[in-house]
């Protein structure tokens, strides 16, 4: 438009209509110091419309309808000494946030930049929003990988710098061991143990050995041991069949510096059991109850002793308290009115204990430890749930209701309301456990499927100010 006029140094273009300013409207204005755009309809400014003018020394884009202006559109004026947007009204949001900070640094004199909003700051100046820094990320879960087979539970563990992943796959009757490739960026099959009917996978770290429990439905449980000579898992002992009948849930431990796990068993024959190692193997320490049908195990400290709460499908689910004295667990206490709860899963949050409990038919509840008792915070409809997950991304505290009816839903801590709200939904079938893994400086997290793929989610954070 204007390439026949390279030496031009002033241009007005005031009191017209325009709307637009598009990449490169001034191209071939090498030498241009003096542009002015005053009293115009301006709403839109493309991100390159100032390019190669770095002779420009003063800009005017007053008395327009500018609400937010490009990241990084002022980029090429290397000259700029004055520039004025009064007479805009500009909306305050995420969007205006890297011309907040171009403001601090820039060395140019610029006039006031009023906010039309949002409502809190309507006719404040820009130079005055306090909360970007907050308000301007959030997060979100995309698919990262998908795995093609079913699972019912995975675990992770660390050996030697590098992040492994042990996934039950009850209908290949396999216990796959996954490792995290620095260079490829994903998951990548490492070892196979096989079995019957595996239902979990629990991987124990022990000196410089790597241990997985392997509970499986038929055949009895195993514990196989990482051998490095044949860099692969081997058998290194069975777990007594006679206690363990139906295993449901695995859960590792440590009590002054003992190892332990605890097999939940699931069936009226069977008997939850405690193990301990005791530098040759792990043997059974301590059976629980009778005739319970233990669904799952959750070992929690509550005020700096340890418990084990058991959850049940035929009673309430019961706490028992460890006796130092003569170092086995007790019955302590239960929680009253939650019938039918699957599984209860223990997490903290700014310094508090919070417990979360699995219901397929009813609410699912979230309650807080307020150092006498679990007292109920919230209540999650959760028709169908086999699992209620909670996680944590660094601040950012999670939990993830799975569903067999319907999609499963991720909810996200509300600091304010102290309560959690809806996230996102996902779409897993039948999903069966819920597992965060961290790697390389990425959060991944692990939808196990019954009836479906495998998938991992990767927890990403959003800048909403690009």
């Amino acid at each position: 438009m204007f390439s026949h006029l390279p030496s031009l140094q002033l241009l007005l273009l005031n009191s017209n209509s325009f709307t637009v300013i598009r990449d490169d409207a001034f191209a071939g204005l090498f030498h241009l110091e003096y542009l002015f755009i005053e009293g115009n309809k301006i709403e839109t400014i493309s991100r390159n419309a100032f390019r190669g003018l770095r002779d420009l020394t003063h800009l005017s884009l007053a008395n327009n309808h500018i609400k937010a202006l490009p990241r990084d559109v002022f980029s090429d004026l290397d000259s700029l000494i004055e520039l004025d947007l009064r007479g805009n009204k500009f909306e305050c949001d995420c969007k205006a946030k890297w011309l907040y900070l171009w403001l601090k640094m820039t060395n140019s004199t610029v006039s006031d930049v009023l906010c039309i909003g949002p409502p809190e700051y309507q006719e404040k100046k820009l130079n005055d929003v306090t909360s970007f820094d907050y308000e301007c990320t959030t997060t979100d879960f995309v698919v990262h990988q998908t795995l093609p087979y079913q699972s019912v539970s995975v675990d992770t563990f660390n050996s030697k710098n590098d992040v492994y992943v042990a996934i039950a796959q009850p209908s290949m009757e396999n216990c796959m061991v996954l490792e995290w490739d620095h260079i490829e960026m994903n998951f990548r099959s490492y070892d196979n143990i096989t079995g019957q009917s595996i239902v979990g996978c629990k991987a124990i770290l022990i000196d410089d050995q790597v241990f997985v429990v392997v509970a499986q439905l038929f055949g009895g449980s195993h514990i196989y041991r990482y051998d490095e000579s044949w860099t692969k898992f081997v058998k290194f002992q069975d777990i007594e069949v006679s206690r363990i009948s139906k295993p449901n849930d695995i859960e590792l431990f440590q009590i002054e510096d003992e190892t332990f796990f605890v097999i939940a068993d699931s069936s009226k024959a069977g008997l939850s059991t405690v193990y301990k190692w005791n530098s040759k193997g792990f043997y059974s320490y301590q059976s629980l109850h009778e005739w319970f049908r233990d669904t799952d195990a959750e070992f929690v400290d509550i005020d700096g002793k340890s418990h084990l709460i058991l959850s049940s499908r035929s009673q309430v689910p019961i706490i028992l308290q460890w006796n130092k004295s003569s170092k086995k667990f007790v019955p302590h206490s239960d929680i009253p009115n939650m019938e039918d709860v699957l599984a209860v899963k223990s997490f903290r949050m700014q310094n508090s204990l919070y417990l979360s409990l699995t219901r397929f038919i009813g609410d699912s509840r979230v309650m807080r430890w307020n150092n006498k008792q679990f007292v109920e915070i919230q209540a999650l409809p959760s028709r169908g749930a086999m699992t209620l997950q909670p996680f944590s991304f660094k601040e950012n505290h999670y939990l993830a209701l799975g569903s067999d009816y319907t999609f499963s839903q991720i909810y996200q801590w509300d600091k304010e309301k102290q309560l959690f709200k809806k996230f996102k939904e996902i779409y897993v079938q039948a999903p069966r456990s819920f597992t965060a893994v961290s790697t390389d400086r990425r959060d991944f997290f692990f939808a196990s499927s019954f009836k479906g793929k495998t998938k991992i989610f990767e927890h990403i954070v959003v800048d909403l100010s690009l």
